[in-house]
């Protein structure tokens, strides 16, 4: 789909004392070294190097200093008597040495050195072949020189020009291959059915090749090497045989010579992509050019479309030579360059080169393709070198709707292959319409008016003239353009000195022509509007480098000039008259963009100019991208990205491909605020992957079409989320519910986008949106997608940002909406949003109310698409109808019963009480009739109360049903479905007021808590009953001691009961270690001093010992059970502070030891010392963050769970763990033995732990040391607060760098703690064992929080 657009041709003239005979590039410098000479009387020959500026030399002053620099100059006679001069068969410069080789016919071979080192000469013979030489080719790597002799022998030289292979061309060569042809593509090989002629043998060619000379072959040799430098090819005449190709390898040995092939020349290129060779075959009524595959057989041919007076006129002599890339075959003839180009096994003709011939001259002697850029030739002539860029481009019409059809061009000689891509996508090389011209085109461009019913207007550019063709695409069918005028051009001078490099279009009667001649370029305005061409004028000499059309948001094009000061002239359509005028603005951009071959300018719209300016008053209203060869794409002076392959423009969006394969959106906007987005294709709209090697054809904004086109050359068409969302904002803006609702539909998008993205705007345009989508099916399908989550903020964010828009969000103030750069809804708003279903459900119904007749179906749904589905009101709907129009209710049951599940509905009518509603509904069920109909019958014969209570409990509505019975005055039967049902609650709030049957409901109730289990409840239900003895079993029960024994003592319960009672509680307490409460108990019921006072002891509780002893005057149990108790505490607390003291004497260094180990080595901290497999590599690319790469196979779980000699990843092997490695996993975490690699988490939550225990006994000891000084123990008091401020201070002092958290400020009553939390870890946790591991290091990557460590307050008395 793409043409070759001429952006740079230039005619060198040389003076014609010498004739240039040999051209070479020059890559350092991008120069080009000319050879003049010798020639016929003349020996003489020069070499120089031409500049490539644009600058003209000037034949009649021969001032070429400025343009061709003298290098060096000689006399070369030629040694063979039987040639009238010495030729020059190849030049070739090294740049690396700047040194030129030249090769001549007589057998020289001649080294120039432009900067000769001492003792080297400028000018050297380093070699000479006494017999001739008939051809000669460097390698592509510069290595090789192979030479043909006119003996008939190949040569193969070094660069230091050392003979390393001479080989001898015999007839013995032609057996090298055997050549067979299975037929491929031949007609024989194709099924024609089974009554068709015989079939052939398609081995077996009707006609067999003998090899004939063509009448015009020239006798010559060619030399082509491929691409790689591993083959080449030589094409020459075998001695009274044929013309043969042999295929030589890089060490000279033969691999393949070509089949006989009548009437082949000499004319061979190998496509430097090295699948074929291209040669020359001369038939009687046409000129094929015929393709070789390697081992010498035919594969394929295309012919140049040539009369026959053409053929033996300017097509006598013919060259054929590959660019660089593959992707032209440049075919040279004596007036004229050919540029052919290859998609889909179609060629095409793209651009036919006039060239300039002087009097006296041979046609063309040489084309020499730029070894780096593609597109860039130089053609040596008699006395001038002409030197072409080429760039390949898409010519499509309009993007701005609604003129944007799709219309592409695309140039295949005289014809012209048109496809508006939107209406009609033909895969090329075919096309909606192929039209016919009067002459080869060079540049075609195409204009709209500004309705969209407007023609298009295809102007086509000739070598003298232009074609202009109208074609109107609103029309069914589409008819094919028609010739409205054909206009020839005036030439500013000689017209072989005059070319026309493009065309662009104004508007529908106005184009401009760009023109090159000897002294620059000039610009032709040319209208026809008066009927007949008209030219306008001609502008003045101006260093201008091509035309860029430039559209406008209007869909207006503008008229773009590319100067050579690195500047833009725009020229706007207003003004009237010439081209370029005062009135023209001149933009100065970056040399990076002018410099680009690519390049489109945009005019921004007004308010993303508006919004420019308010950041910089100079901001101007034009964009202009740039793509540069190496991937570059600018946007004026700013370089966007690196590695862009091809580039559209529209007016909301920039879009481009990437070498990375993805397809991406940048919002259009002022130049800083373009946002590029990133390679997300799985989140961002912006962004979405394509086909290796696709680059953009066009843009249909209108139906959010994109076509691409493969490298092979088949198109696709694609609908980017970008482009389809971006048009459904701009409908739901502007308020076409329909067209967004069908895009919806079509591209598949979640139809929530309609309300989500303004819901303000939608909620209050309901009605319009049921007058604009009009069909049921459409309304229904739209509520039953309805769903909470907002769309328009997770699935289709909006990515513009909101400094572009010129007005704020439609929806940034509605619920739930928090858009990008914009403040997070309030909470408030956040709960609201969670009842959107509903509250668009609810208001549908309310704009529907009055148009039952026409959406009865779209009530009906928007009832049960709430959320729940509100199937009651949607029943109540169908049974209000029932008794005005049967029909409808019937199609309404339909409808409902399609919706919702039946068997729920027809549950739902039978709650309504509406046994007719519930029939209509069984009937639409997979019910069988005998079992519902019996059922329905009988409910009919029952009472109202009977019924509803039967259908209620048979729907399992148990409250419903007992509400029923109280009804029904049914009391025994009330307790009995009571009990069965556990409505003990529902039961006790009917008969709040009926004291005698509520205390039977309660004791029920009471009777149900015991058996459950739920002895408090149970306790508290009884003793409402009065009914101490149950209760004070369930308060026993409940372990209650103070209600138990409360509720005994009012029973009244015996002595010796009571005691029994009393020991069983204190006894069960003291399992609890609740120690005072035992105390109590034993002093207040069974008054036991003794026993009483050593619990106080036991439970730290000193102080109430000392005064239980004190009241009850027992001074005796001082030493007895107070002094032996503080001596037991005190031993006790000493031993679990030393047990203390020695954990984190342990476990603190190893901890220290551990993280060291972490952060000097990490792979060996996560290897684990006590790993087993000890042999295997530890991977090289192991992070401390979970990762799943590793190019070892090995992963950062894999290798501690020994999982090796695998490949897989951590997704792959997830069916592999069992929940037993899992488990074990679990308990090598929770042990935490040393050197593995859940050491370190281990001792951490050991410490942790122990400080948690440490506080518990806080209190214990400041009780005790309390009761050691009461008692007269200061030495021993004073050593057990020491031990415990000890220990606090460790705790206190190690607990910042065990969590690792930032030490504060320690003060009185202050605490530390405050560990900062990390952030999460990476999701896709893995299954089995990696798992635990997973969850382990991700711990550790979150800081946890660090214990506070509580204050222990010491004695004054002690010195504290």
């Amino acid at each position: 789909m793409r043409n070759l657009k001429n952006i740079h041709h230039s005619v060198v003239r040389f003076s014609r004392e010498l004739q240039l005979t040999a051209t070479a590039w020059d890559v350092g410098t991008d120069t080009t070294i000319c050879a003049f000479g010798p020639a016929n009387g003349s020996t003489f020959l020069e070499l120089k190097r031409v500049k490539t500026s644009d600058k003209r030399l000037d034949p009649s002053t021969s001032k070429e200093a400025d343009e061709a620099r003298y290098i060096a100059s000689w006399d070369a006679p030629c040694p063979l008597p039987d040639l009238e001069c010495d030729r020059v068969l190849n030049l070739h410069y090294f740049a690396d040495t700047l040194v030129a080789c030249l090769v001549l016919a007589g057998g020289d071979i001649v080294v120039v050195r432009e900067h000769p080192e001492l003792g080297e000469e400028k000018i050297e013979i380093v070699g000479s072949i006494d017999t001739g030489i008939t051809a000669a080719a460097w390698s592509p790597d510069e290595e090789l020189l192979a030479i043909t002799t006119r003996a008939g022998t190949l040569l193969y030289m070094t660069r230091e020009f050392d003979n390393t292979i001479d080989i001898t061309f015999t007839p013995d060569d032609l057996k090298a291959s055997k050549h067979v042809s299975v037929g491929w593509g031949k007609s024989e090989t194709q099924f024609k059915g089974k009554r068709a002629k015989a079939m052939r043998d398609p081995t077996m060619p009707e006609v067999v090749d003998e090899g004939i000379l063509s009448d015009f072959d020239l006798k010559n040799v060619t030399i082509s090497w491929r691409g790689d430098g591993a083959y080449m090819a030589v094409n020459s005449i075998e001695p009274d045989s044929r013309r043969v190709i042999r295929v030589f390898s890089r060490e000279g040995v033969l691999d393949s010579v070509s089949e006989p092939v009548d009437n082949i020349e000499g004319g061979l290129s190998w496509r430097p992509a090295g699948n074929l060779m291209a040669g020359v075959q001369r038939l009687k009524d046409r000129i094929d050019i015929i393709f070789f595959e390697r081992n010498g057989l035919r594969h394929g041919q295309f012919s140049l479309r040539l009369s026959k007076e053409e053929m033996d006129s300017w097509g006598a002599e013919i060259q054929l030579k590959w660019n660089i890339d593959s992707s032209v075959l440049a075919i040279c003839f004596e007036d004229r360059l050919q540029l052919w180009t290859m998609g889909n096994y179609h060629y095409y003709l793209k651009q036919e080169v006039m060239l300039p011939k002087a009097i006296g001259s041979s046609g063309v002697d040489y084309l020499q393709w730029h070894p780096e850029k593609p597109l860039y030739f130089t053609l040596g002539l008699y006395d001038a070198l002409v030197r072409q860029e080429c760039i390949s481009v898409v010519a499509r019409g309009s993007s701005v709707p609604p003129s944007d059809y799709g219309v592409v061009a695309v140039i295949d000689g005289r014809n012209l292959k048109l496809t508006p891509l939107r209406l009609a996508n033909m895969p090329p090389p075919m096309a909606l319409h192929e039209i016919t011209l009067p002459h080869n085109a060079i540049d075609v461009a195409m204009s709209c008016g500004k309705a969209s019913a407007s023609p298009v207007r295809l102007a086509v550019l000739h070598a003298d003239s232009i074609s202009l063709y109208e074609w109107e695409l609103t029309a069914k069918p589409i008819a094919s353009p028609t010739l409205i005028r054909h206009a020839l051009l005036p030439l500013r001078e000689a017209p072989l000195d005059t070319h026309n490099q493009q065309i662009c279009s104004l508007n529908n009667d106005r184009v401009v022509v760009l023109q090159s001649h000897s002294k620059g370029s000039s610009m032709l305005e040319v209208s026809f509007a008066l009927g007949d061409h008209h030219v306008l004028k001609r502008s003045s000499d101006l260093a201008i480098q091509r035309l860029v059309g430039m559209m406008r948001d209007q869909g207006r094009p503008d008229l773009c000039i590319l100067l050579k000061t690195n500047q833009l002239m725009v020229q706007r359509q207003e003004c009237a008259g010439d081209v370029v005028n005062d009135d023209a603005l001149i933009i100065s951009v970056a040399r990076g963009v002018v410099s680009t071959p690519w390049i489109e300018v945009m005019e921004l719209p007004n308010d993303l100019v508006q919004a420019g300016r308010a950041k910089n008053t100079e901001a101007l209203p034009y964009i202009a991208f740039g793509l540069s060869n190496n991937g570059h794409l600018y946007a004026n002076e700013r370089l966007l990205i690196r590695n862009c392959t091809s580039f559209l423009v529209t007016s909301s969006h920039l879009i481009f491909t990437t070498a990375q394969n993805l397809l991406k959106f940048v919002h259009m906007a002022d130049v800083e605020d373009l946002e590029v987005p990133p390679d997300a294709p799985e989140t961002d709209e912006r962004c979405r992957s394509v086909e290796r090697g696709a680059r953009l054809v066009t843009v249909m904004p209108t139906s959010s079409a994109l076509v691409l086109q493969m490298p092979r050359g088949n198109l696709e068409t694609i609908y980017p989320r970008a482009l389809v969302l971006a048009g459904i904002r701009d409908n739901i803006t502007a308020k076409q519910y329909r067209k967004g609702f069908l895009a919806c539909r079509n591209h598949r998008v979640d139809m929530n986008i309609l309300h989500d993205h303004n819901p303000q705007q939608f909620m209050s345009s309901i009605g319009l949106f049921v007058d604009q989508i009009k069909k049921v099916e459409h309304i229904d399908l739209f509520l039953s997608q309805l769903r909470e989550e907002d769309v328009s903020q997770a699935m289709y964010k909006e990515t513009l940002r909101r400094s572009h828009l010129a007005e704020s969000p439609p929806n940034m103030d509605m619920p739930g909406i928090n858009d990008i750069g914009g403040l997070a809804a309030s909470p408030a708003q956040q709960a609201q949003a969670k009842f959107k279903i509903n509250r668009v459900c609810d208001a549908f119904l309310e704009a529907l109310k009055g148009r039952h007749d026409t959406n009865l179906h779209n009530v009906i749904t928007a009832h049960v698409c709430k959320s729940p589905p509100d199937l009651d009101a949607g029943l109540s709907v169908i049974a209000q109808l029932r008794g005005e129009n049967m029909d409808q209710a019937e199609k309404a049951v339909e409808h409902i019963c399609f919706l919702a599940d039946v068997n729920r509905l027809y549950e739902h009518a039978l709650g309504l009480y509406d046994l007719e509603l519930t029939m209509l509904v069984a009937q639409q069920s997979q019910k069988d009739p005998r079992e519902y109909l019996p059922f329905l019958q009988n409910l009919q014969e029952m009472a109202t109360l009977r019924r509803q209570y039967t259908i209620d409990d048979y729907l399992g509505r148990h409250g419903k049903a007992l509400q029923h019975l109280y009804d029904l005055e049914s009391f025994d039967e009330l307790k009995a479905y009571t009990v069965t049902h556990n409505l003990y609650k529902q039961a006790l709030n009917l008969y709040r007021y009926q004291d005698a049957r509520l205390h039977e409901i309660m004791r029920l109730y009471a009777d149900y808590l015991n058996s459950e289990s739920k002895y408090k409840e149970a306790g508290l239900a009884y003793e409402y009953l009065s009914d101490h003895t149950s209760a004070t079993e369930a308060y026993r029960l409940a372990h209650m001691w103070r209600e138990s024994l409360s509720s005994a003592t009012l029973i009244p319960l015996s002595t010796p009961h009571l005691h029994t009672l009393a020991t069983t509680l204190s006894d069960t307490l003291i399992e609890s270690k609740d120690y005072h409460s035992a105390a109590t108990i034993q002093t207040d019921y069974l008054s036991s001093i003794d026993t009483a006072a050593r619990l106080f002891c036991k439970g730290y509780f000193f102080a109430d010992a000392t005064r239980l002893i004190a009241l009850h005057k027992r001074p005796d149990l001082l030493e007895s059970i107070l002094d032996v108790g503080l001596t037991e505490g005190l031993a006790g607390t000493t031993e679990f502070l030393a047990d203390c003291k020695a954990q984190i004497h342990a476990q603190v260094p190893r901890l220290r030891e551990l993280r060291a180990k972490k952060v000097e080595d990490p792979l060996a901290f996560f290897d684990g010392a006590g790993t087993t497999n000890g042999d295997v590599d530890i991977p090289d690319n192991i992070s401390l963050a979970p990762t799943d790469a590793s190019t070892t196979g090995l992963s950062l779980f894999t290798r501690y769970t020994n999982r090796s000699g695998t490949t897989g990843t951590i997704n792959t092997s997830t069916t592999r763990k069992t929940s037993k490695n899992r488990r074990r996993e679990e308990r090598k975490r929770a042990r935490g033995k040393k050197g593995s690699v859940y050491e370190e988490e281990y001792l951490v939550n050991s410490f942790e732990r122990l400080v948690d225990r440490v506080n518990g006994i806080g209190e214990e000891v400041e009780r005790l040391v309390t009761g050691l000084v009461r008692r007269g123990m200061r030495e021993r008091a004073l050593a057990v607060e020491g031990a415990m401020g000890e220990v606090v201070g460790l705790c206190r002092g190690l607990v910042g760098e065990v969590f690792e958290v930032e030490k504060e400020g320690e003060g009185e009553g202050k605490g530390i703690g405050g560990g900062q939390e990390g952030e999460d870890g990476p999701e896709g946790r893995p299954a089995g064992g990696e798992g635990v591991l997973w969850d382990s290091v991700e711990e550790k990557a979150r800081k946890k929080d660090a214990p506070v460590v509580k204050e222990f307050a010491k004695l004054s008395l002690l010195g504290g």
